[in-house]
């Protein structure tokens, strides 16, 4: 088998895997800008967390973060981990809320996901780091 034929058959799952760290990204940039505008409903919903409206600034500032991490080529997979752990933390909060946890459990499995496909990359970076 040729090295064209092998690099002709990932091409399909790196154009899927850009489709999808693209609408991951549209979707934290979309909750992170509603919560730095001060939506009502986000303000409120930190309300009900308690901590105080510093933490809405602070999580919004991490997805934002987190998105334009998705979408720079050799950070994807560390975007994917950031947004993935905010994720986990977003899950809890909705469960103490007693609210559906149900979108953080999606975009923790789509960051989950995006982790695997650039698993290559996490390596590469971790190889780099230890050396």
């Amino acid at each position: 088998m040729s090295v064209t034929s092998i690099e002709s058959r990932k091409a399909p799952r790196r154009i899927g895997t850009w489709a999808l760290q693209g609408l991951v990204a549209a979707v934290f940039f979309a909750a992170g800008g509603a919560k730095l505008a001060g939506v009502p409903f986000m303000v409120q919903l930190f309300n009900q967390i308690g901590i105080g409206q510093w933490f809405r600034i602070v999580t919004g500032v991490v997805e934002i973060i987190g998105a334009v991490a998705l979408l720079t080529p050799g950070l994807a997979s560390i975007g994917g981990l950031w947004l993935g752990g905010t994720m986990v933390g977003a899950v809890a909060t909705h469960l103490i809320l007693h609210s559906s946890p149900l979108p953080a459990v999606i975009l923790g499995t789509l960051n989950a996901v995006i982790v695997y496909l650039r698993r290559d990359e996490l390596l590469a970076l971790a190889a780099r780091i230890r050396n």
